[in-house]
Formats: structure tokens, C-alpha cells, sequence
């Protein structure tokens, strides 16, 4: 009988982690209001104020994620399929971004130098602006964070299947010290040699080597590293669910202590680049038990924000710009119960990109070109015996 090429198969999955998936939600809740601070927050300002620590908290959680679901079958793990199944989640809610942020292009135009404006429009599009200290924040200021993204993306299939990565927990362990360490480095040789001759250095300070720090992707390879180590040590070891709990109860506290008592006296370029990783590191690693914090955070609202916490992160900077720019608050007469009306319409917009944009647009690619039976030729079978 004629023999025909066995449809390509979607990847296995291990059990989803609802923990991880919560605390995305606050994440990027975190960021937006690090970016918008609603007045008369006092109690919780601590918590917004540090909310530039909270991208390598989420690039620490790409890498452990990744290597949750893929170091196992890292020898097998195709980089054309992996490449596509990135693209098609990350793509079509960054050309959303890229359409919702038309009004800030015009404001680039009359702001930059021609010159530099045409390479931040040719560079934009594809995921090549963070390579720019002067452009990383072109059009989508938030934006940057997907040219780290898709450099980090490119190199892990190489990555994971490398023969280095240590197999005991012990050697694991100490890989991880190894790149946090590592992620100190630049930090710590910027505060020594002062590139900017700044001074007191803060969220608002700039200067082209602290960008460079800040925005582009190399400086956050370690922590990338340091993920998919924690997500090679969590498969390497067995840790009941109710230690699971306490490591993230008592992290959970620690980084609520440091953010309340400690970062006003820390340096703000090392805590920027990760000085409390390991903090970060035990909470996500409690965060993939099964306990009572994961099952609050897997919650309904919770857990479907988190899902759609990369079309909030990539929306809500300059859907905000986009609501005062055209006086939408003023025009609906709602002002006085701003900022709430527009956190209420960034959140909106931001789930329905993910319903309506993000996923369709994700599944039709995924089943339309990378998972879809091949249509090659009919061969004739081998003869028998």
C-alpha cells in the first residue's frame, strides 16, 4: 500500500504552572503603574516605585519556562519549529503595539534627527531597535524588551542542548550562583568607571552607557541563563509541594521587605540588573508546587490576565498616551475617575488583543504552517522480503 509522511505533531507539554502564570499578572500589573502611579498610593508605592526590577523577574521565568518544557527533549527540539511557535505567539500583538503607537512615531519624527528616525523605522519592525541605546525605546518605548526577547529566543535551542549544563543539583546550584554573578558584572563595572559621569542615579537618570545597561539585550543574557539553570535544578531534584509553599511565602516576604525597607539605599543600576535574583529564583521555584498560593494565583481573573500579560506589557504604555493625547477621559466626561478609567480600558484592550488578536492569529499560524500535514508526494512501498 502506498506509504504517505506522518503529519508534523504538535509538542508534548508538561502540566502547566498556574503560579507562574498569576504572577505575570501582577507583573505587568507592577509595570504599568511603575509607568502611570495612580495618586494617594502610599501604602503600595514601594512596591511601584521598584517596579524596574520586575523585567528580569520576567526574563528569569522565560528561561526557567523554556527549559521546564524543552530541556528534556533538548536533543530533538527542531530550532525552525521552536523559532515559528515563538513568532507566532510574540508577532501579532507587537505589530498591534506598533499600529496602537502610530501617534508616538509622529512624535519620534518631529523630535529625532531624520537620519536617526529612518533607522529606527527601518530597525523597529524587526526586533532590531534594542541594539541601539538611542533607539531601544523607539515607537514602543516598552518595546525593547522583545529585541532581548527574540535574541534570547534565537540562541536557546543551541543553548539547552549544549554538553556543559552539570547534571547534579549541586553543580546546578553553583552554575546559577555563577550567573548571577555574572549578571553583576557590567552593573558593578559601570558604577566603578562612571562611563556618563552621573551621579545619583536613578529611574529618570540617562546617559548612553546607562542605556545601553538598560535597554539592550547582552546585559541580560546571565539572567536568561540563570532561568533555564533553575529550570534544569527544579527537573534535578524532588521538593514536596509544602516546602514548595514555604520557599514562596518566605520570598514573597523577603522581596516585599526588600522593596519596602532596602532599595531606597540600594544602588539602583545593581538592583536594576538583578542584585536580587536569587530572591526572585526561590519564589518561582516555589511557585511551581501545588499549594494554596498557586491555586489563588491560578484563579479565574488572575490567571487570564496572566495569560494575556504580553499584550498588557506591550499596550498599556502607549494605549495610556493614546487615551490623554485625544482627551478621551475629558470627551467621555469620566476625568474624575482617572487614572482608574484608563487602567480599566489598558486592562480591556489588553484582553481583547489577547483573545481576539493573540491567540486566533497564534493557533491559525500554528496549525496553518508549523504543525500542518506535509503534502508531499504519494511513494510507492517498499516490496516486501
Amino acid at each position: 500500500m502506498p506509504q504517505q509522511a506522518a503529519p508534523a505533531a504538535a509538542p508534548d507539554r508538561k502540566p502547566p504552572l498556574p503560579g507562574l502564570t498569576g504572577v505575570r499578572t501582577f507583573l505587568a500589573l507592577g509595570i504599568m503603574l511603575f509607568h502611570f502611579t495612580p495618586p494617594h498610593a502610599t501604602y503600595i508605592r514601594p512596591v511601584i516605585e521598584a517596579g524596574f526590577t520586575y523585567i528580569s523577574f520576567f526574563l528569569l521565568i522565560s528561561g526557567f519556562v523554556l527549559a521546564y518544557n524543552y530541556a528534556h527533549r533538548a536533543e530533538t527540539l527542531r530550532p525552525g519549529l521552536f523559532y515559528a511557535a515563538r513568532l507566532s505567539r510574540l508577532y501579532p500583538v507587537y505589530l498591534l503595539s506598533l499600529v496602537v503607537s502610530l501617534l508616538m512615531l509622529h512624535w519620534e519624527w518631529l523630535a529625532r534627527p531624520h537620519g536617526e528616525f529612518l533607522r529606527g523605522f527601518l530597525l523597529t519592525p524587526f526586533l532590531l531597535q534594542g541594539w541601539s541605546p538611542t533607539l531601544s525605546t523607539f515607537w514602543n518605548t516598552v518595546a525593547w524588551t522583545l529585541a532581548t526577547e527574540a535574541m534570547l529566543y534565537l540562541s536557546f535551542p543551541y543553548l539547552i542542548r549544549m554538553k556543559w549544563w552539570p547534571r547534579t543539583p549541586q553543580k546546578l546550584l553553583l552554575l546559577f550562583c555563577a550567573f548571577w554573578l555574572w549578571e553583576l558584572v557590567l552593573p558593578g563595572l559601570y558604577m566603578l568607571l562612571n562611563p556618563d559621569g552621573l551621579h545619583n542615579i536613578d529611574r529618570y537618570s540617562s546617559g548612553y552607557w546607562l542605556r545601553a545597561l538598560k535597554y539592550t539585550p547582552l546585559p541580560f543574557l546571565p539572567i536568561f541563563l540563570a532561568g533555564i539553570t533553575l529550570g534544569r535544578l527544579h527537573a534535578a531534584v524532588t521538593v514536596s509541594d509544602r516546602t514548595k509553599m514555604w520557599l514562596a511565602l518566605g520570598a514573597t516576604v523577603t522581596v516585599l521587605l526588600i522593596f519596602y525597607l532596602a532599595v531606597p539605599h540600594l544602588p539602583y543600576v545593581l538592583l536594576h540588573g538583578g542584585l536580587i535574583t536569587p530572591i526572585f529564583a526561590t519564589l518561582v521555584f516555589g511557585l511551581t508546587g501545588t499549594h494554596w498560593i498557586t491555586r489563588a494565583l491560578g484563579w479565574g481573573p488572575i490567571g487570564a490576565f496572566g495569560r494575556a500579560s504580553l499584550c498588557l506589557y506591550l499596550l498599556h504604555f502607549n494605549t495610556w498616551i493614546v487615551l490623554h493625547a485625544f482627551h478621551v477621559p475629558e470627551r467621555l466626561h469620566v476625568d474624575q475617575y482617572d487614572p482608574w478609567f484608563s487602567y480599566s480600558i489598558m486592562l480591556l484592550f489588553a484582553y481583547a488583543a489577547f483573545r481576539w488578536v493573540e491567540k486566533p492569529v497564534q493557533n491559525f499560524l500554528l496549525t496553518r504552517y508549523v504543525y500542518k500535514t506535509p503534502k508531499l508526494p504519494v511513494q510507492a512501498s517498499a516490496p516486501l522480503g
